[in-house]
């Protein structure tokens, strides 16, 4: 049995029923094969894979919060400090009701190597409840996230572990965890979490950085293939902050986007999702109803009840924003019906392992999450840096940074897959370019 394949059965017996885990542990691994082939001695004796693959530890708490009406709940919060060889733990908090351990510690293994990937020095980390915000009021809101840093601040600090917002965590939230934190603490440690409002610390561009930054990254694999993003027309899922990001940077590039989608189903606007049409996304978002057919009633476009647009509509490019696996081994076969040519996964993991390998098989060119979702992060990154300098730099040095970062990614992704003598094969050069730098400071600093 290989190295690799004798860490997956481990992992496996060690997680049971962890699927979206052990998801992410086989698609990383297994891409793994040409690096732990040239230096299987010594990561076999320094039990890299299987430090990488176990969390430095995993901390869940109860949430007690007292709602409008005087009513008790109680939820379950999560904090997965998965590792911090290259930096302190970072990643987002994310409250959703369907947020379990295996999904929290799929996010903060996935961290672990896009945060590698930014250049930045950062490790990976992920958190939240099963705490749904939607339909709470501002007072129920700040209740519960008083709650939840009352034990979250233990865990936490600027040289420890920098929580920013994901799924169902905005602003609001970042604010009212900050306020917390500040008043638990009695220290203006504004370094501790990231994604917050401009007037205490927040950085430019934050809100639209992991839209901007999957635009610009799949821009560097259009570029290197010959093409740009003109003409070129996307569907996307979600309405949320990243596909408005993203809608707004491909259309500045001549791109058109076709679709958007909610809980509900799927918008298809034939005229492209643009100008005031995205403007009108914010005001979606911030309506809490988290429908998208408020859009296609507005505008007078196609509505699809209960459904996504994969396969659906067709498109040069597909972009989810959304969730978790909403691209499956059915959806796959659909979009290369479609002919679709290009998956640039922005949501975390949104191809199941068996869709991934079929559209791969079948030519579309998959541009992975770990990759193309980092601007998120970098953003967040270049908050801290403005934090501990006590700066704040313009939207455009942001963003220009910003820009760099993505472009540096796909170099050393191509880098990685030069190293190797493999093919334009984004999904393995991802996987290779961010274990590397990992595994390296793993071996630099010992045992631990």
């Amino acid at each position: 049995m290989s190295y690799i394949s004798e860490v997956i059965e481990m992992t496996e017996r060690k997680n049971p029923g962890e699927a979206e885990f052990m998801q992410t542990v086989r698609e990383v691994l297994g891409s793994l094969a040409p690096a732990v082939a040239a230096n299987e001695k010594v990561l076999r004796d320094n039990c890299i894979l299987e430090r990488m693959v176990e969390p430095d530890r995993q901390i869940i708490f109860r949430v007690p919060w007292t709602d409008d009406k005087g009513v008790n709940h109680v939820n379950r919060g999560f904090r997965v400090q998965f590792n911090n060889a290259i930096g302190p733990y970072k990643g987002g908090l994310r409250f959703q009701p369907n947020v379990t351990l295996s999904v929290m510690k799929f996010l903060a293994f996935e961290q672990t190597f896009k945060n590698s990937l930014t250049g930045l020095p950062m490790g990976g980390g992920k958190g939240g409840s099963d705490f749904d915000p939607a339909g709470k009021s501002d007072a129920e809101v700040m209740r519960f996230c008083y709650s939840f840093m009352t034990e979250l601040y233990r865990h936490i600090g600027p040289d420890v572990d920098v929580p920013a917002g994901d799924m169902g965590v905005g602003a609001r939230e970042i604010g009212y965890l900050f306020g917390a934190y500040k008043k638990i603490r009695g220290a203006y440690e504004n370094g501790v979490l990231t994604g917050k409002g401009l007037s205490f610390g927040g950085s430019l561009i934050r809100p639209e950085a992991t839209g901007f930054g999957a635009t610009y990254f799949f821009n560097e694999v259009l570029e290197h293939l010959g093409e740009s993003i003109k003409g070129k027309t996307f569907c996307l899922s979600g309405f949320g902050n990243v596909a408005w990001g993203a809608a707004l940077k491909i259309t500045e590039l001549g791109g058109k986007v076709l679709t958007l989608s909610g809980p509900d189903g799927y918008i298809y606007d034939k005229d492209g999702v643009s100008g005031d049409k995205i403007d009108y996304m914010l005001t979606m978002r911030a309506s809490g109803r988290n429908v998208v057919k408020d859009y296609a009633d507005k505008y007078g476009c196609e509505f699809v009840a209960g459904k996504k647009p994969w396969g659906n509509v067709k498109a040069d490019v597909y972009m989810p924003c959304a969730m978790q696996n909403e691209i499956r081994i059915e959806d796959a076969k659909a979009m290369v019906s479609a002919g679709v040519k290009y998956l640039n996964e922005v949501s975390n993991m949104p191809t199941t392992n068996e869709a991934l390998a079929y559209l791969q098989a079948n030519g579309v060119i998959v541009a992975p999450s770990k990759a193309v979702n980092a601007g998120g992060v970098a953003v967040s990154g270049l908050e801290m840096s403005q934090n501990s300098e006590r700066l704040a730099w313009t939207e455009k040095e942001v963003d220009d940074k910003l820009k760099h970062i993505m472009k540096g990614i796909h170099t050393q992704i191509t880098d990685a897959l030069s190293a190797y003598g493999m093919g334009y094969d984004l999904v393995a050069g991802a996987n290779l370019a961010g274990f590397k730098k990992v595994a390296d400071a793993m071996i630099a600093q010992g045992l631990n």
